[in-house]
């Protein structure tokens, strides 16, 4: 029993020591005087590209953006020659538990599901966690701003807009409670076989008492006057109201356009398709109910063996030569692959989309979808300074590196846990003697 009480304490001793050295950046303090950016290749997010470019930000907002010919004024300007290298608006991420989990299979470290299948009252804000060692691993592909969803139910809660660096998440806030979260129950579900022990796609027995429970909710919702106090129906006012929107999680067609007309008869006006593998099928009536798409599914196998292997490549460009406001989406990866928001973005441009509109998809279509484009998804007098800088395309994994960036002009520090892991090893090995 002791020998044993002796090596469980030994494993928390070096579980701390490791995690001592893994300390998350501390966030960077105010930008402290005017900043100017030159002889860039800014990729401003709406489609242009200025070369030999300036850029200019001072107090956290971006004061002037242009060319090295139209003569912007840098005097007074920390002026940072970055010649050649990438300047990109910081990516924006939809649709991520990124703050709400650490390690899956750890309950304490895990605060994403929440029990039962009606959560409206969840506010994902209060449990996201600004030390999250993943942060620091996210932005260092240049994502900087990121929707903070919860899980769990069919009306799991609301999500909020963060940026990726803070003390806290009321410091972390860009929009606080965006929207309500509506997961379409399915029309069929996964069974594993007695048998066989295989699984099987079989009818969802369940599907109209769920639907008919959403009924009762939304019709409650719809009325409901604020007393007797109920949370759920309070956290929904503003799907009615027009102030929040409704991010419909659903990926067959069928349920798609089940729930878009679901919502549709009680009166809400914003909403936004999350998933979407089977959009292009109902295209028409997404256009017709002027309803956007977060796409997430540019990195998953084919829908059905018959269709293309590429299929999920093209979609991107698919809905956006439809008509189709679209985004992409991280959501349906694992939160570790996340990171690999660009390089979603870049797998779309190698199959239809033009470069720039397929980095405006992870930009400013991301950010006009959210509600925050007044203040991130592109790099333009009077938004937030959010940017950074790659010696490479930042949406091609083999040649970008981002070298910094900047939240609301504060200079950030990209080190992080898999950068000291990298410094680590390669001294490790670059010093080996065969």
């Amino acid at each position: 029993m002791r020998n044993s009480i002796q090596i469980i304490y030994t494993l928390v001793l070096l579980s701390a020591a490791f995690a001592a050295r893994a300390v998350v950046p501390a966030p960077a303090a105010p930008q402290g005087e005017p900043i100017a950016l030159v002889g860039a290749i800014i990729h401003v997010g709406n489609g242009a590209v200025i070369g030999d470019g300036v850029i200019t930000f001072d107090e956290g907002v971006i004061t002037a953006v242009g060319s090295a010919a139209d003569g912007i004024d840098t005097s007074g300007h920390l002026v940072i020659d970055v010649q050649g290298s990438h300047v990109y608006p910081g990516l924006v991420l939809p649709n991520s538990t990124l703050g709400l989990l650490e390690v899956a299979n750890i309950r304490s470290t895990n605060d994403v599901v929440e029990e039962g299948d009606i959560n409206a009252s969840v506010r994902s804000a209060i449990a996201y966690n600004t030390d999250s060692e993943l942060i620091p691993a996210t932005r260092f592909n240049g994502i900087l701003t990121a929707q903070v969803t919860p899980e769990g139910g069919m009306i799991s809660g609301r999500s909020s807009i963060f940026m990726l660096d803070a003390w806290n998440w009321e410091d972390a806030a860009l929009r606080l409670d965006d929207g309500q979260h509506l997961h379409w129950p399915p029309f069929k579900r996964n069974r594993r076989n007695p048998d066989t022990g295989r699984f099987e796609r079989v009818e969802n027995d369940d599907y109209q008492a769920q639907v008919e429970v959403l009924h009762a909710l939304f019709r409650d919702a719809a009325v409901y006057t604020g007393e007797p106090l109920n949370l759920n129906l309070a956290a929904m006012q503003g799907l009615f109201e027009g102030s929040g929107k409704l991010f419909l999680h659903a990926d067959d067609a069928r349920e798609i356009i089940s729930g878009v007309r679901f919502a549709r008869s009680y009166g809400v006006q914003n909403i936004v398709l999350v998933g979407g593998a089977e959009a292009m099928q109902v295209k028409d009536l997404l256009l017709a109910e002027s309803i956007p798409v977060i796409y997430e599914q540019v990195h998953a196998l084919p829908g059905m063996e018959w269709h293309d292997v590429d299929a999920p490549f093209k979609m991107p460009f698919l809905l956006q030569q439809a008509g189709i406001e679209v985004g992409i989406g991280g959501g349906d990866a694992e939160l570790q692959s996340q990171r690999n928001l660009p390089f979603f973005a870049g797998t779309a441009a190698a199959h239809g989309l033009d470069r720039e509109a397929a980095l405006g998809l992870v930009t400013l279509n991301n950010a006009r979808i959210l509600g925050v484009d007044d203040r991130v998804g592109s790099l333009e007098p009077g938004k937030d300074a959010t940017m950074f800088i790659s010696i490479g395309d930042a949406l091609d994994m083999r040649t970008s590196q981002v070298l910094g960036a900047y939240i609301q002009g504060r200079d950030i520090d990209l080190f992080g846990t898999q950068q000291e892991l990298y410094e680590r090893f390669r001294e490790k090995y670059s010093n080996r003697v065969e």
